[in-house]
């Protein structure tokens, strides 16, 4: 089905067709109809199904932009994913004048977090313990809420999240519209669906199996570095078990002079949304991550996907090789490992040995090279990617639209991508230029 024929107000089906969703994914042709309704739904899909657009559109359509008071709350488990979701709602919202979507998760300073709700907000997109932070200091208004969104439910239970899930429902308010999204339903997932939803509608998103070519490798036969050389990805994703050994590994890629990031959990949050940045916009190809990235990230066109050190468990390898083979494209998977033993057994199959004459290289010839640069200014400072691009190929910049990558505008500083040869020009002309009339601080990541 076409978003057109969904119901949909046209400010947001045309929002639909200028970001390229002309069709409904399976969750989105099951779940948004009984969302529009305002009926209860459990929803069954894996991320990179489209189940942000399943909510994300019913909670818009349903919004008093008005008034600037919460009116829909979404919970997540981790940093990432509420940082993803804030991004999805922001660009299909984007034909709503005076919308504000704000984003509560550790990481950040909470006096912060706490302005920002003085000055009122219409969607929340919080990790369970920070909004439970909010509520204790009295920070969130609640009266005018009338939808809740529990996002990768099953996740918030396996991280330990339930006590704080139970403490949060007990102050919102009564009656109002729930959802629950969940890859997996085992029994405590039903448990807090039967305790928490009305009579709720529930749907299961058929999904094609991605279209993943799963490898077992032999590390003393054909190392690392060898292999990234020989299949030379545009981005490759490597899972490491422990932070220690993620570190490690992403500074021997960096001394081998590899595009490497590195993303684990002791690293404080304006130092990880570096390293993402980074990452999505090719200037590191490859990151290094521990499984904070297992869940949550939504790297579009991630090629490579591997596991240098094994999960403890099925799901867990599902997961990690499931960031690539998405939407509909091909995927790879390389997973340390013999033929027999714990790889089988957490892949569910016999995987076959590692062949590099069977295995080509992803691209030919040399990769182009991005350098990063961060600008000390964001969306709070009305800032738009049109506004960094025109500093940078006007006159100040001069410089062709095509040596101009990525541009992630964020709450308080913008990150770009920008041709490695012209890095230098490009952060004199930003620094000595005004962008919307302002100075602003520039400098390389």
């Amino acid at each position: 089905m076409n978003f057109s024929s969904l119901g949909l107000l046209p400010a947001l089906t045309q929002v639909c067709t200028e970001l390229g969703f002309t069709e409904a994914t399976p969750i989105q042709e099951l779940a948004l109809p009984v969302l529009l309704r305002g009926e209860d739904l459990v929803g069954q899909a894996r991320t990179g199904s489209g189940k942000t657009l399943a909510f994300a559109l019913p909670l818009l359509q349903n919004l008093d932009v008005s008034r600037r008071s919460p009116q829909a709350l979404i919970l997540g488990p981790t940093r990432e994913l509420v940082a993803q979701v804030t991004r999805e709602i922001r660009k299909v919202g984007r034909s709503f004048p005076g919308l504000r979507v704000l984003p509560l998760a550790g990481g950040e300073p909470i006096f912060g977090q706490t302005r920002a709700l003085e000055e009122g907000a219409h969607i929340l997109v919080a990790t369970p313990g920070r909004l439970l932070d909010h509520l204790d200091r009295n920070n969130v208004p609640l009266r005018m809420l009338k939808v809740l969104v529990l996002d990768e439910a099953d996740r918030m239970l396996e991280m330990g999240f339930a006590e704080d899930l139970r403490k949060i429902l007990e102050q919102l308010p009564s009656p109002r519209q729930t959802a629950l999204f969940s890859a997996t339903f085992p029994p405590d997932i039903e448990r807090l669906s039967e305790t928490i939803l009305n009579t709720p509608v529930r749907v299961v998103a058929p999904e094609p199996p991605p279209e993943i070519q799963a490898w077992a490798w032999d590390p003393a036969a054909i190392g690392l570095i060898p292999l990234l050389l020989h299949l030379n990805p545009a981005s490759a994703l490597i899972f490491c078990n422990f932070k220690a050994s993620a570190s490690a590994l992403a500074e021997e890629l960096a001394q081998a002079g590899l595009p490497v990031g590195c993303l684990q959990g002791d690293m404080e949050q304006w130092v990880r949304d570096q390293e993402l940045a980074r990452f999505r916009s090719s200037v590191a190809r490859i990151l290094v991550a521990t499984d904070v990235a297992a869940r949550g990230l939504d790297i579009s066109g991630l090629e490579l996907v591997v596991n240098l050190e094994l999960p403890h468990s099925p799901d867990l390898y599902l997961h990690r090789i499931g960031r690539t083979g998405r939407a509909g494209q091909p995927g790879l998977a390389i997973s340390a490992g013999g033929r027999g033993g714990k790889l089988n057994r957490l892949a569910g199959m016999e995987l076959p040995k590692l062949d590099l004459g069977l295995l080509p290289a992803l691209h030919q010839g040399a990769l182009p090279r991005w350098a990063c640069l961060k600008i000390s200014a964001g969306r709070r400072d009305k800032l738009r990617p049109g506004d960094v691009l025109g500093a940078l190929t006007g006159e100040a910049g001069g410089l062709p639209s095509s040596d101009v990558g990525k541009i992630e505008v964020q709450e308080r500083v913008t990150y770009l991508a920008v041709a490695h040869a012209v890095v230098g020009k490009a952060q004199r002309g930003l620094e000595d230029g005004r962008i919307k009339g302002m100075k602003m601080r520039v400098e390389r990541i």
